[in-house]
């Protein structure tokens, strides 16, 4: 569970004077209970070695994509899967101007590229170079895209300039970066489970039942609630999306297996997200050989499927419940009935069909809960997923009290 480790910093180091102060950050990050990794660019060893950041980080520096021995087993991608968070101080210009176009010519810019943990950046350089237009629109290209920009601030600098350009100091960063990842991981410590994607009720060896659910809202509320701090254990149906990182992957096809997949995984979980469209009705019967073509009319025999929400939801103890509600009409009305029915803590309503949520990157969402709701509007998945695994948080919270 997340609660027996420590946070984890990837601390990337660029080729800047500043440099210096980056190993007493290393030393203040680990006074606060952080593990660190050091990541270093060709330019940074110009200016400190690898061996002082091994000596007061405790752990092998890595500072190249081309380390035979850790690439072997693809290394920058377990780097990139293992932080809590990326920081990278100091950053240069020439390192904030790889990230904003993307580049990946160097271990660091790569880590940067693959992971889907917070990055922060710390900026160190001449005042002039931080002032200059190219320095700015890159700032702004990276805080769009959600990269926390960390100073820099203003005073002496090596070039014997003073102005706006230098590194916050350890301490500083430290504290900003360490208190922002507590705030940022509201699930730390939490196990949650979550169901994705359609089912497939099979006929016969070659056709099933089945509905358009493309898995993308559920695997969305995976991937939220992994940044959130939460061990993650994903029980997902029939669908071409890769798995979240650092998320635990169950593949089933039908109900059944969904049912019992899910109850599998529940031992300790702490909430569980039922976002699966899963089938209500299987068929009595499945034909051993391919049913043939026959008679104008043919009559499918039909039986409930099991109920996965609401065997969770009458587990003893049971976890925090959320369930989701696809409706076509009268979205609301169904959805509260949803919700007492099958005895939920929370759950997400939508409207679908006519090309809306199904099959789409954006979807609309409504929260509601016991004494409460809430509009999350219309937005990208992920993004509506964050915020719902902050509403869950919340109310977890509210509920101790």
């Amino acid at each position: 569970m997340e609660q027996s480790r420590p946070p984890r910093i990837l601390l990337g180091v660029s080729g800047g004077i500043a440099a210096y102060k980056s190993p007493d950050l290393v030393r203040r990050l680990r006074e606060r209970g952080a593990e660190v990794q050091v990541v270093m660019t060709a330019g940074a060893t110009q200016f400190v070695t690898p061996l002082t950041f091994q000596a007061v980080s405790g752990r092998e520096v890595r500072a190249s994509l081309w380390d035979a021995s850790a690439e072997a087993a693809m290394g920058h991608i377990e780097l990139a899967r293992w932080a809590d968070v990326v920081l990278v101080a100091p950053a240069t210009a020439e390192l904030l101007a790889k990230l904003a176009h993307g580049r990946a010519d160097d271990l660091l810019a790569t880590l940067c590229l693959a992971t889907t943990a917070p990055v922060c950046v710390a900026p160190a350089m001449n005042q002039q170079m931080w002032a200059n237009r190219a320095t700015q629109d890159n700032i702004a290209t990276l805080q769009a895209r959600g990269v926390t920009v960390l100073g820099p601030a203003s005073g002496e600098q090596a070039c014997g300039e003073t102005g706006e350009g230098r590194m916050l100091e350890p301490a500083e960063l430290a504290g900003l970066v360490l208190g922002g990842l507590s705030a940022a991981r509201p699930l730390a410590g939490c196990k949650v489970v979550v169901s994705a994607g359609p089912t497939r009720e099979r006929l016969d060896p070659v056709r099933f039942i089945s509905n358009r659910s493309s898995g993308k809202m559920g695997y969305a509320v995976a991937q939220a609630a992994r940044e959130a701090g939460a061990e993650v254990v994903l029980v997902s149906g029939p669908v071409s999306l890769a798995a979240p990182a650092g998320v635990t992957r169950v593949m089933v096809e039908s109900a059944s297996q969904m049912h019992d997949a899910v109850h599998a995984a529940l031992d300790g979980a702490d909430v569980y997200v039922g976002a699966a469209a899963i089938a209500d009705y299987q068929p009595a019967a499945v034909a051993s050989q391919k049913i043939k073509k026959g008679p104008e009319a043919m009559t499918l025999q039909l039986v409930k499927a099991p109920d996965v929400l609401a065997s969770v939801a009458a587990r003893d103890p049971r976890p925090f419940v959320v369930g989701f509600a696809a409706e076509t009409e009268d979205v609301e009305a169904n959805a509260r009935a949803k919700l007492a029915a099958k005895r939920l803590d929370m759950i997400a309503a939508n409207r679908v069909g006519d090309g809306m949520a199904f099959d789409q990157d954006d979807n609309a969402l409504w929260l509601l809960w016991h004494g409460g709701s809430e509009a999350l509007g219309q937005g990208g998945k992920l993004e509506l997923a964050r915020r719902l695994v902050a509403r869950i948080a919340a109310l977890r919270v509210a509920a101790k009290q």
